[in-house]
């Protein structure tokens, strides 16, 4: 049962309050002697206080015991020591009288007076510690008795998002528990309210819900916030979502300031739909994979010529087949050798994950992504619906975000590849794209990035169609045999040094600031590779072939140089 006062929200089944403190055997000789309109107050907890300087020493909520004994029966320390306690939000004071303390002053009744503050005065010793004993167990016993019933709250609302109108059904509860106006607000899609309300007013706290939200967003705070609005009534906003995002939000408004147990079950409730909508994010998943199977034919290479493009797609032809596009794949990769240990129900639930998680971050970006599972890949047509801004940027950062948020979430044997295919046009150039994304993702080893583009790739994208076994290796050796024969001898870094050089445009202060050794090494080391080069290494043509040589040697011998030299396209 709910009952109000002086704007203090009270559910009596649970809370403890002044009134029914004072009708504990203990308290039969206590007086309230100021402040009976605050009867109605909350106790959260029991506290002896002896101290004026206690702002740190409680919460709120506490009946505050003391003897006095440190306030030296002053009325003027009296009252402002129950000034501290009404700011503070104690809910009532209680004092023994005796040699501390004889009679309430006129100033401290007023004060207690016009605050509702009770004050209670104990007549005679009374043992504090029986007291708190008392009623401690009973708040204990109370709290256990509220979480019993949150849980089997929050069970209710587990299983009304099992059935028909889940979302609304919760909403139905959630206001039988509270007694609050509820509001469901997805970012995209039907308002729903309880008690229902009239459209224009519902468009009205519509508004105010995104308003908050987005004010949180920039705040960088997006849990659950509790306001009080300008009729005096009290606002929470709890945005609803999974794995960091955010797709609805739960407005509830109350005439009184909400308890925690109100943001407790209206934090339940918010969990329960987010989960009816996962689920349903997750059959909405499965629906469109099935009707973008064309991406599949187009990637394949199965379907190039307009008209059976034209049968694949539909009325959205034209529309597609002139926007701009990327072409990407995302690998699941084992990190260990052999079939990873993973049920094959596991193996199609974190498909199915990252595919959603990857579109949620693309469409953040402004891309459209159409998507096809290939054993253990996710292709991708990410079609860039705002083509005027840099679109490589943004793609990189959208499948970057992908990629770091989500990486922690696969087993372990698991790790994450991501490459893209070059900015094309044309529906049937698809293919083609998608053999530039292989592409990228096959020089993951030399660039140890887990995001290439094929745009990046540089010189790469020629010397990867050159990788044939024979003519690259023979390039190397041409160019830079004498200096790999040097290293693998005596063990020194004169392929790393002639990098670095080239690297730093001829620099020699900066190749040695990349090395961190000293000008003097480096000399000595440059002396060696003339040596072994000739003079003329650094001569437009030479350089070039060298530049090129020492990338080829990187695509043919990744890693024994990836871990000392960070590498970049030509």
């Amino acid at each position: 049962m709910l009952s109000r006062k002086r704007g203090i929200r009270i559910d009596t089944e649970y809370n403890l309050t002044v009134q029914e403190a004072l009708s504990r055997p203990l308290f039969r000789n206590a007086v309230v002697v100021a402040g009976e309109s605050g009867l109605i107050r909350p106790i959260r907890w029991v506290h002896i206080l002896e101290v004026t300087d206690f702002e740190t020493l409680i919460h709120g909520g506490e009946m505050i015991l003391t003897t006095g004994i440190g306030l030296r029966s002053s009325p003027e320390l009296w009252s402002a020591f129950a000034e501290k306690l009404i700011r503070q939000n104690a809910s009532c004071l209680c004092i023994e009288v005796g040699p501390y303390f004889n009679a309430v002053e006129n100033e401290l009744k007023q004060l207690a007076d016009e605050h509702g503050f009770p004050v209670i005065l104990f007549p005679s010793t009374v043992r504090y510690v029986d007291i708190t004993h008392d009623l401690h167990s009973l708040l204990v016993n109370r709290q256990h008795l509220r979480l019993r019933e949150l849980e089997s709250l929050s069970r209710e609302f587990h299983r009304h998002t099992l059935g028909l109108h889940g979302t609304l059904n919760v909403l139905k509860l959630l206001h039988e528990s509270t007694g609050a106006q509820l509001l469901f607000r997805p970012l995209t899609g039907k308002t729903i309210s309880y008690p229902p309300l009239y459209p224009q007013e519902q468009s009205v706290w519509s508004a105010y819900a995104d308003e908050r939200y987005n004010s949180q967003e920039e705040d960088g705070n997006a849990q659950i916030w509790c306001t009080q609005i300008d009729d005096g009534r009290y606002a929470v906003t709890k945005p609803i979502g999974a794995y960091d995002q955010t797709w609805a939000l739960l407005l509830m408004i109350t005439d009184q300031q909400p308890t925690e147990y109100d943001l407790m079950l209206a934090d339940s409730a918010s969990l329960s739909i987010a989960q009816e909508l996962l689920r349903t994010r997750y059959m909405e998943e499965r629906k469109l994979f099935s009707e973008h199977a064309w991406v599949g034919e187009l990637i394949g290479g199965r379907a190039q010529d307009e008209k059976s493009i034209r049968a694949l797609t539909g009325t959205d032809y034209k529309r597609w087949d002139s926007t701009h596009y990327y072409t990407c794949i995302i690998e699941i990769a084992n990190r260990f050798e052999g079939k990873p240990d993973t049920a094959d129900s596991d193996w199609d639930s974190l498909r199915l994950h990252l595919s959603h998680m990857v579109r949620s971050d693309l469409e953040k970006h402004f891309f459209q992504p159409f998507m096809t599972l290939h054993q253990n890949r996710i292709a991708i047509i990410a079609f860039d619906t705002k083509a005027s801004s840099g679109s490589a940027p943004r793609l990189k950062s959208a499948l970057g975000s992908f990629q770091h948020s989500h990486s922690g979430e696969l087993p372990k044997q698991f790790k994450l590849l991501i490459g893209a295919g070059g900015f094309t046009i044309g529906l049937n150039n698809a293919r083609q794209s998608y053999l530039e994304a292989e592409q990228a993702l096959s020089l993951f080893p030399s660039f140890g990035e887990p995001v290439l583009l094929y745009d990046e790739l540089g010189v790469y994208q020629l010397l990867a169609g050159l990788n044939d076994g024979k003519l690259l290796q023979q390039f190397v050796r041409q160019h830079l045999g004498p200096l790999i024969d040097h290293d693998e001898t005596r063990g020194s870094e004169l392929l790393l040094t002639l990098k670095a050089l080239l690297d730093c445009d001829g620099s020699k202060q900066a190749a040695a600031q990349r090395l961190f050794i000293v000008r003097q090494s480096l000399y000595y080391r440059l002396d060696k590779i003339a040596e072994l080069l000739g003079e003329d290494y650094m001569t437009p043509e030479k350089r070039l072939a060298l530049g090129v040589a020492l990338r080829a040697y990187q695509l043919l011998q990744p890693a024994p140089f990836i871990d000392s030299v960070k590498i970049s396209g030509v």
